[in-house]
């Protein structure tokens, strides 16, 4: 996923869209949180409000609000993985609520944004979407999460030099078999 970040920060109208957030001092704090594997919550929201911009503008949709709310649907601030007093429930269910708590502190957000911030762990959490946008950062959340942990699990356990070799022989045996 770094690959892209060079790209995003190339894209002046996305910046452009989401400049206040990305900047905001609140929001860079999520940089000191990790979000799946190795990637920070920051790095993580911003990929995912790219690929929504990128979606929703193909698709002619409010790409504004879907980029704007995707890149604080986890404004969370707090490692997930340690119970903490801000850290009550279970973190899949209880951390869009979070977030949209957040984010309304700090901006104003529009009833698609909100929605969208609230509802973008779906089908986890029961309640449906309101909204295309939102289905779609639904969509690209679950994207990026899954990405995120297959990049790490490659880096970590497959540029081994133990797991290259498991690699190349049974490829080998799975040849010869076929």
């Amino acid at each position: 996923m770094e690959y892209l970040i060079d790209e995003i920060y190339d894209d002046d109208e996305f910046v452009s869209i989401v400049s206040d957030i990305i900047n905001n001092e609140t929001v860079q704090k999520m940089k000191d949180f990790r979000q799946h594997c190795d990637t920070s919550c920051f790095d993580h929201c911003l990929v995912a409000s790219y690929l929504c911009y990128k979606i929703c503008k193909r698709l002619k949709l409010d790409y504004r609000s879907c980029s704007r709310a995707a890149m604080v649907h986890d404004l969370f601030l707090y490692d997930w993985r340690k119970k903490s007093p801000e850290h009550k429930g279970l973190h899949a269910f209880t951390h869009a609520n979070t977030a949209y708590l957040n984010a309304i502190k700090l901006f104003d957000l529009n009833e698609k944004e909100k929605d969208i911030i609230v509802k973008h762990m779906w089908p986890v959490t029961l309640s449906l979407p309101r909204y295309k946008e939102s289905f779609i950062l639904t969509y690209v959340d679950k994207k990026c999460a899954l990405l995120e942990t297959l990049s790490y699990l490659q880096s970590n356990f497959i540029n081994k030099k133990v797991f290259r070799y498991a690699y190349v022989f049974l490829t080998i045996v799975f040849f010869r078999l076929y």
